[in-house]
């Protein structure tokens, strides 16, 4: 018996990426999860260059291959109605919740004189207000239940350190861990955790847009992901999607931990 058996998770972006394996590594552990992700996006600005998604396409494929102990739940992390209905469908699958992990997130790549409202808005939407939403509605319910529980954020790199044509992706992130270090000192008497994970360079969807905006002119795709890391992770070396499920279990088995942004990122930041 694990620390984080029998209890229930709720994960948004749980589909795909790190949020997937984050969703594997708390089944694995004997947890109840719920996978959340949205298939149709409002506009097309994000690192799936277009409005599909496939996101809860997706967590309905891990929810399957996972089998007792999963399901999936379509929702819009930047709808507050969407968000109650995400909550209370996890209530009703499961009975309550735990754990929430906030992975929903998008991203584009452009100067500042580039950007356009859009990408704005999508990105900090996505990522800024998505986070205090769920946040908020996973609050709600902790308070009810009564008897703490855990929220991580999944930031980034980019919430620690300005990155030349992600302004807007920066910002968001530098608001997540803001706004969740704050929450964190709210709620730190009621037993709820709210701590940060800022993930270096993990082979993602958003690295896939990445790679292509930041090729140099003849550069592969492939070349750039490799010139990306051996110039922002001191290591040398990329991370993974099980190196984020470390952190985000063991942040889940410590009741005194709050308030802090963990980079795992090779020794990229601070």
């Amino acid at each position: 018996m694990t620390d984080l058996e029998g209890k229930v998770a709720l994960i948004t972006g749980g589909g795909t990426g790190i949020g997937k394996g984050i969703a594997e590594r708390f089944h694995a552990s004997g947890m109840k999860v719920a996978l959340a992700g949205l298939d149709q996006a409002s506009d097309a600005a994000n690192q799936y260059f277009g409005r599909n998604l496939g996101g809860y396409t997706a967590a309905q494929h891990v929810a399957e291959d996972l089998g007792e102990r999963a399901v999936a739940i379509e929702a819009d992390v930047t709808d507050a109605q969407q968000v109650a209905a995400m909550t209370a469908a996890v209530v009703e699958a499961f009975g309550r919740i735990d754990v929430l992990v906030n992975g929903a997130g998008v991203i584009t790549a452009k100067p500042v004189q580039d950007l356009t409202e859009a990408d704005w808005d999508s990105v900090v939407g996505v990522n800024a207000k998505g986070t205090f939403l769920t946040n908020q509605a996973a609050v709600a319910q902790m308070r009810q239940q009564g008897d703490g529980g855990c929220i991580v954020n999944i930031a980034s790199i980019a919430g620690k350190l300005g990155v030349p044509f992600l302004s807007h992706y920066c910002a968001s992130k530098w608001a997540v861990i803001g706004f969740s270090i704050a929450l964190a000192k709210e709620v730190a008497k009621e037993g709820i955790t709210v701590n940060c994970l800022c993930p270096g360079i993990v082979g993602t969807q958003m690295w896939t847009l990445l790679n292509k905006a930041f090729a140099q002119p003849g550069e592969s795709e492939e070349v750039a992901y490799a010139r990306a890391i051996e110039t922002f992770i001191p290591q040398g070396v990329p991370q993974t999607e099980g190196d984020m499920a470390d952190m985000t279990a063991f942040l889940a088995t410590a009741p005194h931990i709050t308030g802090q942004a963990f980079a795992v990122d090779g020794g990229a930041s601070h």
